[in-house]
């Protein structure tokens, strides 16, 4: 059996496709850099992260892109011998008026060097690449507005793609316009036999996500409804651990067998909203990836076992047991580059927001501009990826005024954050440890009347938070021994989609590492280490 989800953590929207036996999955990034993470498996359990193929600004120039905007439901697929990515560069995200870009990049390889893109210029997002058998090519894509972005206006457009030309066809064929569920994105076409498969995702990312199926014996359609119209939904199963199942997409594999890949979320149990009448949480891990197999009646695919969001679900015939895996993350800054793990928000990690010192073993960062920007922060984030864990950091930093702060941050987006940080206070004429909580932009400060005393003869300060559940709290340490809790308990459950601005938006809890100087005079902190461990329930 495989266990759900199969990829932790913030990793929404996924997409499959295989070359051989190696599968792999891509997931949006949004404002996160590099852009989409690719992972790889060959027994649909054990996913690894091999690739972020959008790793240049030419591929993705975010530099002041919103909140949840950026990389949406990526495209992955290979054939003729080549990676096939296409994705979307969301530049607006509010109602009514969203827009973005459509790119498409290339690899022969999985690892890379992956192109530079090719604009593909279509009024949408959600783009999908479809290679027919025939051997021409098929994007779909959900198109914007203009009225209002999601509801009325649901369209799901089919146009020719020539790839020597690099352009797209100028008929545009609509070729669905959603169930009475709306809200009509994320189209993928497949072919088994005589008919062609349309997959959508309706009913908005959140509780009332759908897979809706349709088929057709043309690519263009007519295409006619499944007899239960959805696949897989959670709307009336409130009370499970796995929900907002939606948003998937299938496979082939090559032992003749079929599957599901979807986005789920993993409610708290400390907090609920009432939608309607049922108790259903906050999400703060994000939408993660699951996968479920398909069985086929009477050419249509139904899941094994009914269409709900299992936490157990049948292997392949090619699996095998998976690996005891340690899922904690250990990272001693000795690598020469930023490990993997690491995102950046909106811009790459560079020499202007700091660098890997090897040699000390240690990671500079360059203070910019602070945790509320959308343009240069140096910022690096590590996804929570358990509803328990504990996370620690040690940083030498020695700010010569107030406007210089340094430390680590529970990070959602620019306007729902945590900071607990080292920075200078003149009223001591001393470094200090405060706190700042930002609260859908509303902010409240902490320690900034008593500010904590850090002595000058003191070369590291330590910091660790410790998330349980619905709350995490801030310690420090000036030996990594003996740790003082800061009194403050936060709320876990409010870094989620389902709180931001009355919830709709779309990426995931992160700590970070944070380093920012309003001042401008180049101030760094050096970070020595940092240390994320699960903890299990029985320790909790």
């Amino acid at each position: 059996m495989i266990n759900n989800p199969i990829i932790k953590g913030f990793n929404p929207d996924p997409v499959i496709c295989r070359n051989g036996p190696d599968y792999y999955i891509a997931t949006s990034t949004f404002e996160w850099f590099p852009g989409v993470r690719i992972y790889h498996s060959t027994n649909f359990q054990d996913w690894n992260l091999v690739a972020q193929p959008l790793n240049r600004v030419s591929q993705l120039d975010m530099h002041g892109i919103p909140d949840s905007g950026g990389v949406w439901a990526p495209c992955l697929s290979y054939q003729d011998g080549l990676f096939w990515l296409v994705y979307s560069n969301v530049k607006s995200v509010q109602s009514p008026w969203k827009c973005g870009d459509t790119f498409l990049v290339t690899a022969a390889n999985i690892t890379g060097p992956w192109s530079e893109p090719i604009r593909l210029k279509i009024g949408g997002f959600d783009p999908s690449l479809y290679h027919d058998t025939s051997g021409r090519k098929y994007l779909t894509y959900r198109t914007w507005g203009p009225r209002h972005h999601s509801n009325p206006h649901n369209n799901i457009v089919l146009q020719e793609y020539f790839h020597e030309q690099q352009s797209l066809s100028n008929q545009r064929k609509i070729i669905f316009t959603g169930t009475q569920r709306k809200l009509t994105e994320g189209p993928h076409i497949y072919q088994k036999d005589e008919y062609y498969y349309l997959l959508v995702a309706e009913g908005g990312t959140e509780y009332k996500h759908a897979v809706t199926v349709l088929r057709s014996k043309n690519v263009d359609g007519p295409y006619e409804l499944h007899p239960d119209e959805i696949i897989l939904s959670m709307i009336d199963k409130p009370f499970e651990p796995l929900q907002k199942a939606g948003h998937g997409a299938m496979i082939h594999t090559h032992s003749n067998e079929w599957y599901l890949v979807y986005l789920v979320g993993r409610p708290l149990n400390g907090r609920s909203t009432q939608t309607e009448g049922t108790k259903q949480g906050y999400c703060p891990l994000g939408r993660e990836t699951a996968i479920d197999k398909i069985e086929w009646r009477n050419n249509w695919p139904y899941l094994v076992g009914g269409g709900q969001a299992k936490e157990l679900i049948p292997a392949p015939s090619f699996f095998t047991p998976a690996k005891q895996t340690d899922e904690s993350f250990i990272d001693n800054f000795d690598k020469g580059q930023l490990d993997p793990e690491w995102q950046t928000l909106r811009i790459p990690f560079n020499p202007e927001m700091g660098e890997v010192l090897t040699a000390h073993a240690s990671l500079r960062l360059i203070g910019q501009e602070p945790l509320i920007s959308r343009f240069d922060q140096s910022t690096i984030g590590h996804r929570w990826k358990h509803i328990n864990f504990d996370a620690l950091t040690s940083l030498s930093f020695k700010p010569n005024h107030e406007q210089q702060n340094a430390g680590m941050t529970m990070y959602y987006n620019t306007e729902n954050w945590v900071y607990c940080f080292v920075d200078f206070d003149k009223t001591i004429n001393s470094r200090s440890i405060k706190i700042i909580q930002v609260d859908n932009g509303q902010a409240q400060y902490f320690y900034y009347d008593n500010p904590i005393l850090i002595a000058q003869a003191v070369e590291n300060i330590s910091i660790k938070v410790s998330v349980r559940q619905s709350v995490f709290t801030f310690y420090y340490s000036i030996d990594e021994q003996n740790w003082t809790p800061l009194k403050q308990k936060f709320a876990a459950w409010k870094l989620s989609d389902d709180y931001v601005q009355g919830k709709g938006f779309f990426t995931g809890a992160f700590v970070c590492l944070h380093c920012s100087d309003l001042s401008h005079e180049g101030i760094h902190a050096d970070f020595h280490h940092f240390d994320y461990q699960p903890i299990t329930i029985s320790e909790a």
